[in-house]
């Protein structure tokens, strides 16, 4: 099977970001959609755009654009709509997911932007959910099929991991119940004042345009296994006190070394997109997973999501 790579649309001929607006004009959002759903990624390359005129662009390639709230703690917001990726743990890869894939209302376009080119690596790692789906064993993939469920505790401000004031910015629990009705998520407040949230979600889900089945969660980064955010925690708390966790729909326990096999599939079906500075990448959130590479030097990608 050939290597996937995104169209790489390079200018005809010497210009800047307003050449590239009006090529996007030309083409017109519907003619756009055919092609990112064809192509899955698109990356504009040597077009000169920068911070300032990056909205421009966004306003073409990215219908609908949203904000995230509450506001990841590791995240930089710049507008309301726009974010610079973390720079936490360069040294360290942040394996391919499907971004919002655990929420019940996930983008389907991402951009990203780069701002700032890293000294060395820092390419970002795209993986392909078709691929991925079929690379993973029959047996795994039907023990996924039902779904997977994702489980949060939040503390009340004494803890390991978040609390729920700063995960939902507020103090009230009437807002934060507000927030989760109405979301299919499952909450409970616990005795030491914290909050448990679980959802379940579909590990694998149908591609709207294209009707392929792809790979689309965040086992791997839910997972203490996985190397996400819990695996630290793992080892000092229960398995309810866990600030991240995930388990098959069932609540049964996921394996490390099916957590494994997620992740050397993950690896065979990813490609790396390496970055220059003013390049912007547009990527189909269902048709693609992405990642990030170790870098050395300061990385400054910004994001934007669309419906």
């Amino acid at each position: 099977m050939e290597p996937w790579t995104p169209l790489d649309i390079d200018p005809e001929c010497a210009g800047g970001p307003e050449e590239l607006v009006e090529r996007l004009d030309a083409m017109g959002p519907a003619a756009l959609s055919r092609l990112l759903a064809e192509e899955k990624a698109l990356l504009f390359r040597d077009f000169d755009i920068t911070a300032e005129t990056l909205d421009d662009v966004l306003d073409r390639i990215l219908p609908n654009r949203f904000g995230q709230a509450p506001r990841p703690a590791t995240r930089e917001r710049n507008t309301d709509d726009v974010w610079t990726v973390s720079g936490e743990q360069p040294h360290v890869a942040v394996r391919p997911y499907s971004r919002m894939s655990c929420t019940h209302a996930w983008p389907a376009r991402i951009a990203l932007f780069c701002d700032t080119a890293p000294a060395a690596g820092g390419a970002t790692m795209v993986a392909d959910g078709a691929r991925w789906l079929a690379s993973l064993s029959r047996d795994l993939r039907e023990r996924f099929s039902p779904g997977v469920r994702y489980v949060r505790y939040l503390h009340d401000g004494s803890g390991l991991g978040m609390s729920w004031r700063d995960a939902f910015a507020t103090t009230r629990r009437e807002e934060v119940e507000v927030f989760l009705d109405g979301t299919g998520t499952e909450w409970c407040w616990t005795a030491d004042g914290g909050i448990q949230v679980s959802r379940t979600c579909p590990a694998v889900i149908t591609h709207p345009v294209t009707g392929t089945d792809v790979w689309f969660n965040e086992v791997h980064r839910w997972h203490p296994a996985g190397c996400g955010p819990g695996d630290v925690l793992s080892r000092v708390l229960p398995v309810d006190r866990l600030a991240w966790n995930v388990t098959f729909a069932d609540g049964s326990p996921i394996s490390g070394e099916e957590v494994t096999q997620i992740c050397e599939s993950g690896a065979v079906a990813a490609t790396d997109i390496p970055w220059n500075r003013g390049d912007l990448l547009l990527l189909d959130n269902v048709a693609l997973a992405h990642g990030r590479r170790p870098f050395t030097g300061t990385r400054r990608v910004h994001v934007a999501t669309s419906g």
